[in-house]
């Protein structure tokens, strides 16, 4: 199936590994030409070797703190002298500390606000008002399974998370008839180093091992098995694709039917 994205420009956050590094390759292997981010420099250097290595993708790679919103504006502004317009938008940075309620200072909560909330709003507002001047965009929100079935230990992610669906969903009914898209996909237990410090965490609460975290997880997923952010790479590809046009203010899971609920 061509998706239809060859010629078309992408800015991919969190793009140095894990989902967003997948999300980038999977949409420079359809032929669009790509400006990655991430903190840091070294890692996202890295990233867009490897990916114009083996796409043959136009690739920039840009160092930006995007919980700033001088790095925000940094990250656009490289991304737009590099490529020219951006035509596809994947917001996307690293989760927030586990743990409980108690257990996170005020410091922590307005962090965990500025990396997974503002940085989505600054970000689409750069980006919305050229998209709509051409009559095409695709907006997707890496967020979480948390936005629908809350995570013990997690309440910053599921708290935060779920007011990027929020705003994702008013936000796509107020662009659709410019011919843009706003979507969500949310992420299952998957196989990247968030992950890994997720066990970690849980293993040091519990008082067992890393492997039985992942054993544990693995027996709530219907499948059995942890998901591979390629998977996740698939749906952003086609949810950034001419294909899924009529497809907006929806969040997808990506999950090997975890979520217990019907919607």
């Amino acid at each position: 199936m061509d998706l239809g994205l060859k010629g078309r420009t992408a800015l991919v956050c969190g793009a140095s590994a894990g989902l967003g590094r997948a999300i980038a390759q999977s949409l420079a292997a359809e032929g669009a030409d790509l400006a990655i981010c991430s903190r840091s420099e070294e890692r996202i250097g890295a990233a867009r070797d490897e990916i114009a290595r083996a796409t043959g993708a136009k690739v920039i790679a840009v160092a930006a703190d995007l919980g700033e919103p001088a790095g925000v504006e940094h990250a656009v502004s490289a991304a737009m002298a590099g490529l020219g317009r951006i035509d596809i938008l994947v917001t996307n940075t690293g989760g927030p500390p586990s743990g409980l309620f108690e257990e996170h200072s005020p410091d922590t909560w307005r962090h965990a606000v500025a990396q997974l909330l503002d940085s989505v709003v600054n970000l689409v507002r750069a980006v919305l008002p050229g998209m709509k001047d051409r009559g095409w965009g695709r907006i997707i929100n890496v967020t979480s399974i948390t936005v629908k079935q809350p995570v013990g230990g997690l309440i910053l992610s599921n708290t935060v998370r779920a007011g990027v669906t929020g705003f994702a969903k008013t936000i796509s009914n107020e662009v659709a008839p410019y011919g843009v898209t706003v979507n969500c996909v949310l992420p299952g237990y998957t196989r990247t180093e968030r992950l890994v410090d997720l066990a970690r965490a849980n293993a040091k609460r519990s008082g067992g091992s890393v492997e039985d975290a992942y054993a544990a997880w693995e027996h709530e997923v219907p499948m059995g098995r942890l998901g591979e952010p390629e998977e996740l790479g698939a749906l952003a590809a086609f949810l950034a694709s001419e294909k899924a046009a009529y497809v907006t203010g929806q969040s997808v899971a990506v999950d090997g039917g975890w979520i217990k609920g019907l919607f």
